[in-house]
């Protein structure tokens, strides 16, 4: 009777602990394989990413929005040219200078909107030189390790049935938390890509008036946000490398339940900094 009693215990033991391993090792699954790419995405240029949209993205910007901007420009010239000439006592003190003034901040306005999309392009081919450089420093395997999920077995195999059958209710809470963070870390790094092209396609109006004193606030503000949104990725890449030193430095031995919690813990906090990534980079670099 005691064998049968022995045999039931083991075999509800390995029951739940397989239960367990597999919610859990199904869920870090998806969470490192999200993690894994996460240092890939924010490495790919606009033009790596998705070509056909970033093909529609030029169309949209150089066809649509180009000629708009010339006519902001035209105006925003024409008002200098104004302000150039009433400001010199109403017209009674004009010097010629102004006109070659007025004729090569013109010239330069034109050059810099014909290739407004050449510009905003070298911006992000500069900060993803930066962001693939880092991710040659920003070592370490973000993923759980085998491993540790095995030693986790093996911890299990020595808890009671009442501890394991909490645990597997757990596991159940966990898996609504790492789905949820699984999406949230789709979000936030394909929303910044998204973002990326559409900063893109409005960037000729901006930039169609840099050259006036007045109006050039909107653009200055723009090349902010642009900068701020490029430079992200270093930020998202520096969330991974800390989420990947802390997810090692989880020990499995002694207190499997903390362990897995505090795995759990990391990547709630993997998600809250990847949100925050964005409201800094536009702290960093200024930008409303």
């Amino acid at each position: 009777m005691g064998f049968l009693t022995d045999w039931l215990t083991d075999w509800i033991r390995e029951m739940l602990a397989g239960g367990i391993m597999g919610n859990l090792g199904g869920l870090f699954d998806n969470v490192n394989n999200r993690v894994g790419e996460i240092a890939t995405q924010v490495g790919m240029s606009p033009g790596a990413f998705s070509p056909g949209v970033f093909s529609l993205i030029r169309t949209l910007s150089e066809t649509v929005v180009l000629p708009i901007a010339g006519l902001i420009l035209t105006f925003v010239a024409t008002y200098e040219l104004i302000q150039l000439i009433i400001e010199k006592n109403n017209l009674h003190d004009l010097d010629t200078w102004i006109f070659f003034k007025w004729f090569f901040k013109t010239f330069t306005a034109v050059l810099i909107l014909s290739n407004t999309f050449n510009i905003v392009m070298a911006v992000f081919d500069v900060a993803q030189n930066v962001i693939n450089s880092a991710g040659g420093l920003i070592g370490g395997a973000t993923a759980v390790d085998p491993g540790m999920m095995a030693a986790f077995e093996a911890e299990l195999m020595t808890m009671s049935i009442g501890a394991l059958l909490g645990l597997w209710l757990q596991s159940f809470v966990i898996g609504i938390t790492m789905v949820a963070i699984n999406i949230c870390i789709f979000i936030i790094v394909y929303g910044r890509l998204i973002e990326i092209y559409l900063l893109t396609s409005l960037a000729p109006i901006p930039f169609a008036t840099l050259s006036n004193r007045e109006f050039g606030s909107m653009g200055q503000n723009y090349l902010k946000s642009l900068l701020a949104v490029a430079f992200q990725g270093l930020l998202i890449l520096v969330c991974v490398g800390i989420y990947a030193i802390l997810v090692q430095s989880v020990v499995i031995s002694g207190d499997p339940i903390g362990a897995i919690w505090s795995l759990i813990g990391y990547t709630v906090l993997l998600c809250f900094t990847l949100f925050k990534t964005g409201s800094l980079a536009k702290s960093i670099f200024a930008a409303s």
